[in-house]
């Protein structure tokens, strides 16, 4: 099948093996002085061992090779010990690869295994909601019964239009209800501080991501994401929100492949932020 894997240079590969650690799944071994792909099978094609090479000898490319094979990831998985396990459930989670964590769950319940804490939410087999680990990733909506909406008041205090958590794109789920239907903003980090009516303006009645593409490692994922938003979550607009300076821009060019890439067509529109935080430039693309 026709899927995207990694692909390994080697010519610029040394051997050195730091990406080897970041490929829970057991896809990446040191074998005669170059860093292999073993088995594609293994290889999710998300990219986490790309940020760990230090000579950029591995990139991610769609090509044809063997499906992927979560069971046969899981047999590797468990047998390297709990802290591999809660590392792998955790990248599939961070990833928002919701299909692949529900199957490695499974696993863990068919076999009576013990399932790590780490950052997620998951619903078992019998329907019930389990979580665990850090608060600072759990999917909190903040639009419905009991939460808040934006709305100005009278004292001067500016009241926040945030409707969910977590923000960071790494972090959030496409799959998370706050999504479906929704007006997207995806914003550089540095905007929300730039702009002084960021929450009055720009954010209210959005749901909301962040990132920034220069400082952020793994950014190949956020294309994933952003595509499983438009065709999954059926995104209603997408707003790219980026400052003037050039490295932001990258931001934009992941938004670009994720609408090109998605089967559903959204209509997105760029916003330049100055320095100052004016707005410099806002169009449709």
């Amino acid at each position: 099948m026709k899927r995207e894997t990694v692909i390994i240079d080697e010519n610029k590969c040394d051997g050195c093996g730091d990406c080897v650690p970041g490929c829970p799944e057991g896809a990446l071994q040191v074998i005669d002085g170059k860093v292999r792909l073993i088995s594609g099978s293994l290889c999710d094609g998300l990219g986490v061992c790309i940020g760990e090479c230090p000579r950029g000898a591995i990139t991610v490319k769609k090509m044809e090779t063997e499906a992927y094979d979560e069971g046969k990831v899981m047999d590797n998985i468990v047998k390297q010990g709990e802290n591999t396990l809660r590392a792998h459930l955790k990248h599939l989670h961070g990833h928002g690869q919701s299909e692949y964590l529900q199957t490695a769950i499974s696993y863990l319940e068919d076999r009576k295994m013990k399932i790590p804490r780490y950052r997620y939410s998951y619903s078992n087999k019998n329907g019930a909601q389990a979580a665990g680990g850090c608060p600072g990733s759990r999917i909190l909506d903040f639009t419905g019964k009991g939460g808040h909406t934006y709305e100005d008041d009278n004292t001067g205090k500016q009241p926040s239009a945030l409707r969910q958590w977590p923000v960071q794109m790494h972090l959030v789920s496409p799959s998370a209800p706050y999504f479906n239907g929704a007006d997207l903003l995806f914003a550089a980090d540095c905007t929300a501080f730039a702009i002084g009516d960021f929450h009055s303006h720009h954010l209210k009645g959005k749901a909301l991501a962040i990132g920034c593409p220069k400082l952020d490692a793994e950014t190949v994922s956020y294309v994933e994401k952003l595509t499983a938003m438009i065709d999954d979550a059926k995104i209603n607009t997408l707003t790219v929100m980026t400052m003037e300076v050039p490295c932001c821009g990258g931001l934009l060019q992941i938004s670009k492949e994720a609408a090109a890439k998605a089967k559903r067509k959204v209509p997105v529109k760029a916003v330049r932020v100055s320095l100052k935080g004016e707005i410099m430039k806002e169009e449709w693309l």
